[in-house]
């Protein structure tokens, strides 16, 4: 977009696959990946748009006027506000299919519901005790809100509220992301804290003493936008992270968004930023052959290589599978395979672009099986 300061991404669903930025001018669309930007705001009352939300065929933004919805990719908007006693909406979530309920949070105002697509709206803040919300996400028949005194769950639609903050070290929770089963909280300045019970109890999950502006999921990989170091990924819930910066000039993150084969990060003052995920995410391939008759990791090929070199292993039972690259020094630069794998031969291509040149190492653990091989990058 021409206007630097994005708050939110949006994708609309396949075939379509539209790209949306909210920005301090308004709705930007691409149809391109990225390519090129048109302007969508037309009927827009205020151009300083916050979050988007996309149901179905409509999108909807909100902004310190209110929500606006848009049913034609952006090409007019109309106002939905209605029973929305404060106008300054901060995160909007929809709930998914049959019930498809909408849902606002106003800046200190607490959290509105609409079931007809923001014709009018209801309050839903009973037990809410901290309405300074800065997110809402929906899980199964969970709403949660993310305010900067901590989390609130909802298990009947907003109705009621609860406090979810037992684990939470830090309670100024900016953004939360679903993954599964697993409930992200990223907070500002205390990294990230995973949930696998629906936000009952919090547990580190790692990124310490970080301002975690962002979350976004593909499959089993959660992307993480901080606010000055950049885009981090963690391919095990965060028990481990790996930076992901390769191109930025600029690593305060304002919002994440995957669509298609690519990531899209929207930079504070530097626009929208687009990285194809096969750069940053290795994929395991199952090879056609006999079930191997034990353990084994083979040695990568090419090596030495530039820049990429595959490495392959056998699992003659199902196996939980961690395999990991280390630096010369044992640090970890890399997590290749972090699942359970069912019997077989296997084959992983790795991307080594992002790193100097110099002597790795990668380590298979399979149960009780571990082996470490050396690979050289030649740069």
């Amino acid at each position: 977009p021409s206007v630097g300061y994005v708050y939110s991404l949006a994708v609309s669903p396949a075939p379509a696959g539209n790209l949306f930025a909210g920005t301090i001018g308004g709705v930007f669309l691409s149809t391109n990946n990225g390519t090129s930007w048109t302007a969508a705001n037309s009927g827009l009352a205020n151009t300083d748009v916050g979050p988007l939300a996309v149901s179905g065929t409509n999108l909807f933004a909100g902004t310190s006027n209110g929500v606006f919805l848009s049913t034609n990719n952006g090409t007019s908007w109309t106002a939905a506000n209605t029973g929305l006693t404060n106008t300054y909406v901060l995160s909007l979530a929809v709930s998914p299919a049959p019930a498809g309920n909408f849902h606002a949070a106003r800046m200190g105002g607490g959290v509105f519901c609409s079931t007809n697509n923001g014709t009018s709206w209801t309050a839903e803040s009973s037990g809410l005790t901290n309405t300074a919300i800065e997110v809402l996400v929906v899980s199964g028949t969970n709403l949660f809100a993310g305010t900067y005194g901590g989390v609130f769950r909802s298990t009947n639609n907003g109705t009621s509220w609860t406090v979810a903050n037992t684990g939470l070290t830090n309670t100024s929770v900016f953004t939360l992301a679903v993954s599964g089963t697993n409930l992200f909280a990223g907070t500002e300045g205390g990294g990230v804290f995973l949930s696998t019970n629906n936000g009952t109890s919090w547990a580190v999950a790692g990124l310490p003493n970080t301002f975690v502006r962002s979350f976004a999921v593909n499959g089993t990989n959660l992307f993480a936008g901080t606010d000055g170091w950049g885009v981090f990924l963690s391919t095990n819930n965060g028990t481990s992270w790996t930076a992901a910066n390769t191109g930025l000039t600029n690593a305060k993150v304002s919002s994440l968004a995957v669509s298609g084969t690519n990531l899209f990060a929207g930079i504070i003052g530097s626009g929208v930023w687009r990285r194809p995920l096969a750069e940053m995410i290795t994929s395991v391939d199952r090879m056609p052959t006999d079930l191997p008759m034990q353990f084994g990791l083979s040695q990568n090929y090419p090596n030495p290589f530039n820049p990429s070199t595959r490495i392959s292993f056998n699992l003659p039972l199902q196996s939980v599978v961690l395999l990991n690259v280390f630096d010369a020094l044992g640090r970890e630069v890399a997590i290749l395979v972090s699942e359970e794998l069912s019997a077989g031969t296997y084959s992983i291509q790795w991307d080594a672009g992002s790193l100097p040149g110099g002597v790795y190492f990668y380590r298979m653990q399979a149960g009780s099986f571990t082996e470490t091989k050396k690979l050289i990058l030649l740069k």
